[in-house]
């Protein structure tokens, strides 16, 4: 066997590992995710989770063939959708959404050893196993990784340390940017990236490309195909197996790969001596507590990893395609500080465990939880204790997120539940299912057969083998969407995809809508492009088939952007259904809320306004009776058509009493701050119980006495502090604050073109006076 640099450790490793929590750093290259497993299993069963299922493959792939064994014998992997291991398999290698479902299941009891490979990636489910197997102490726990803070993880787990030098050779950094400050941007990134290519032509071995996801990875793809001599692979969470075996191999010609970051760690791509590092990368954030995936920047500790993948075998180079100083933060933020812990949340209470009563490396951020919390209590799935309940144990082991797993399982009919797992499989798979084709005949024919404008009637169209115009599918997207379907399917014991049931749209719109209201979003009244639900707002994407017709929709998911300027974030809406309006009121969403008072067949009425997001969704009016009175008794005073003069009398005695407690002469256990006319008014007819407006006719100013200033003192106090004053030639409204000891007076008209003199005004002792006419503001001495 080939020696690697973390052999020195096997010793120490060997001798720690039965009474010890080990944390094992080692520098990428060193070979610290094939040995580890290896020697720990000599002391029994070993669990390995690797962060992506990528890496869970192609390591067991290896050490299978290493060790002369049919994989699945001794060395083994579990992944979504595929495992290769028996009760036997003495190594097995998952991801930790696989890892945290046996956790729920057994406690992960028949394994001795669990290896925590990658840990810096710092994703919230290994933070979350981390936290969990701590808190147990049965198991002997291994966490590894090339850039973790070894001293403070170290005295978190209680554990002893070990560290191994890589086997790195020099590698020359160079940077591609008009200013040194210069980040990292996407625009044209595909020109670019072929350009450095172009120029690393001559170098002996390959190159490697990181890129943010397979949208770009396809865009550079179809640019490398002019350059004669190379083969460009793609390696992503979703390649095909004969891909990846293509992106692992050494080949006669010179090889390009294409990666996201599955390419930083784990995984060892030979012969690797030049990495064009874009800078970039799409990782989850949290937005009004919904998880969207983002385009950022890369942290300095990812760019450090990246480099080295140029200097395992012999000296490389690193092409960075921003400025040499770009301000990149030093690592990347843990998931469960920047996104949602709805996820984190249901699977530790699956667990069995509060996430909240959990010791974790950082602490969990409150405003986070408790979104969590209500969303997941909302749903029914775990109790006000944080325990998980019959439904909460019910959706946790399925392969998607506890929203959409919410939805499948709570769907009205059979045929809406198939409809709801097509669409999930769909939305699950971490990739566009299809594209849309720029050919306006093409939208055109789009548009007869799908004249709705909906994304998940193409989507289930599509996954249930349906063809559409100018509909570009991708062909291994919809293998994986299918695969997840059928597996949904048989858990649910439905019909398989063949034999799909048919369904009401609107019945399906509509289902959706009632379980998950805050899924609703209505156009903003004057920029149409632009949706909000109350919480969020979302911009259309470019590729949306929304119609202009339609002023609400369902948004499924979403994509967030930088921005520029002030706006730091654009969050485009990438998955819609139409919904109507009307739709919404029947359903009840909105909140009615008493509008503008009018006349109806000569009678007084309210207009009702049903609100949502800030928008009047449906109209209506209803005559002033009962309860609904009080407003236009309250409207018909202020205009002086009923107890005329009253309102502007009591106004300035509220006025007056507000400044009299703000000047320390009185005091009040309310707060006053807010109060007016209107609001003092509504509660002394309100506390009288009138229902009809003509019952007003029976009362006098006298019957509605305000309780401020003592009477006895009232008339000295409102002379001393007017609230308008009339100069001859000018008349000035006068405006206190108290707070400051400042007065403005405001000109409201008249002749005058000059100031008003200090000896016009009252005395105003120890207050600063200002003037105050259009935007001119002087100070009156």
């Amino acid at each position: 066997m080939i020696s690697l640099p973390i052999d020195t450790l096997q010793p120490d490793f060997l001798s720690l590992l039965p009474s010890n929590h080990l944390i094992v750093e080692a520098e990428t290259g060193s070979g610290k995710s094939t040995r580890l497993p290896l020697w720990a299993a000599q002391t029994g069963r070993v669990l390995v989770i690797e962060p992506r299922r990528i890496a869970c493959t192609s390591l067991a792939q290896f050490l299978a063939k290493q060790s002369g064994q049919a994989l699945g014998k001794s060395i083994g992997y579990a992944i979504k959708l595929d495992s290769q291991f028996d009760d036997n398999t003495q190594v097995v290698f998952v991801t930790p959404g696989v890892a945290l479902r046996w956790y729920s299941e057994n406690k992960l009891q028949d394994f001795k050893t669990v290896i925590v490979d990658e840990f810096h990636e710092r994703r919230w489910d290994t933070d979350l196993l981390v936290a969990l197997l701590k808190g147990d102490a049965n198991h002997q726990l291994v966490v590894t990784s090339a850039t973790i803070e070894g001293e403070k993880l170290a005295a978190y787990m209680g554990a002893s340390r070990l560290y191994a030098q890589g086997r790195n050779y020099h590698v020359a950094i160079g940077y591609r940017a008009r200013d040194s400050r210069q980040l990292p941007d996407i625009r044209n990134l595909e020109q670019r990236v072929t350009q450095e290519v172009s120029e690393l032509l001559d170098v002996e071995g390959d190159i490697l490309v990181f890129l943010p996801g397979r949208k770009e990875i396809a865009q550079c793809m179809s640019q490398l195909a002019s350059i004669d001599g190379i083969i460009a692979v793609p390696l992503h969470a979703s390649v095909t197996n004969e891909q990846r075996e293509i992106a692992l191999s050494i080949l006669p010609q010179k090889k390009v790969v294409l990666a996201t970051n599955v390419a930083e760690t784990s995984l060892t791509i030979p012969n690797i001596v030049a990495v064009i590092d874009s800078g970039l990368e799409r990782r989850t954030e949290q937005r009004n507590g919904r998880t969207t995936l983002s385009l950022k920047h890369i942290s300095k500790a990812s760019a450090q990893q990246r480099s080295g993948r140029a200097g395992r075998v012999m000296d490389g180079v690193c092409i960075r395609l921003y400025g040499e100083h770009a301000a990149l933060s030093d690592v990347t933020p843990p998931e469960m500080h920047r996104e949602s812990l709805t996820e984190a949340m249901l699977a530790s209470a699956c667990c069995g465990q509060a996430l909240d009563k959990l010791d974790f490396l950082n602490p969990l951020p409150d405003r986070s939880l408790n979104q969590a919390r209500n969303i997941l209590l909302a749903m029914g799935a775990v109790d006000e204790d944080g325990k998980v309940t019959e439904h909460g144990s019910r959706i946790y082991p399925l392969p998607i997120d506890a929203l959409y797993a919410d939805l499948v399982t709570r769907m009205p009919t059979r045929a809406l539940r198939e409809a709801m797992v097509d669409l999930t499989a769909v939305l699950a798979t971490p990739a566009n299912l299809y594209r849309l084709s720029s050919s306006d005949e093409a939208r055109e024919r789009l548009e007869q057969q799908e004249p709705l404008g909906c994304d998940a009637q193409i989507a289930i169209g599509v996954i249930r083998g349906a063809a559409f115009a100018g509909v570009n599918v991708d062909s291994e997207v919809l293998r994986e969407s299918q695969a997840l379907a059928a597996q949904m399917r048989e858990v649910f014991e439905l019909p398989q995809l063949s034999v799909a049931s048919r369904y009401s749209h609107a019945a399906l719109v509509e289902a959706i809508a009632q379980l998950h209201p805050e899924l609703v979003f209505v156009r903003r009244s004057k920029r149409r492009e632009a949706m909000a639900n109350g919480e969020m707002e979302v911009t259309l994407g470019r590729e949306s088939r929304f119609l202009s017709k339609y002023e609400a929709a369902l948004v499924l998911d979403t994509h967030s952007l930088s921005g520029r300027g002030v706006k730091q974030t654009l969050n485009l809406a990438t998955f819609t259904l139409p919904i109507k309006l009307t739709t919404l009121s029947q359903l009840g969403i909105g909140e009615w809320q008493q509008g503008e008072v009018t006349t109806l067949d000569d009678q007084p009425a309210i207009e009702m306004n049903l609100i949502y997001a800030g928008r009047v969704i449906e109209r209506r009016y209803e005559l002033a009776q009962g309860s609904m009175a009080i407003k236009p008794m309250v409207e018909a005073v202020k205009a002086n058509k009923l107890l005329p003069g009253f309102a502007n009398v009591r106004q300035k005695q509220i006025e007056h009493w507000k400044l009299y407690v703000a000047l320390g002469l009185g005091e009040t256990e309310q707060d006053i701050s807010q109060l007016t006319f209107e609001s003092w008014f509504t509660e002394q007819l309100t506390l009288l119980e009138l229902s009809d407006i003509s019952e007003l006719d029976l009362f006098s100013d006298d019957d509605f006495v305000f309780e401020g200033i003592p009477y006895w003192e009232y008339e000295e106090f409102a002379s001393a502090y007017p609230f308008e004053l009339a100069l001859g030639d000018l008349n000035l409204d006068v405006e206190y604050h108290a707070e400051k000891k400042l007065v403005y007076v405001v000109h409201r008209d008249g002749l005058r073109k000059g100031y008003p003199k200090r000896w016009e005004l009252p005395s105003w002792k120890g207050w600063r006076i200002q003037y105050k006419r259009a935007s001119k503001i002087v100070d009156i001495k």
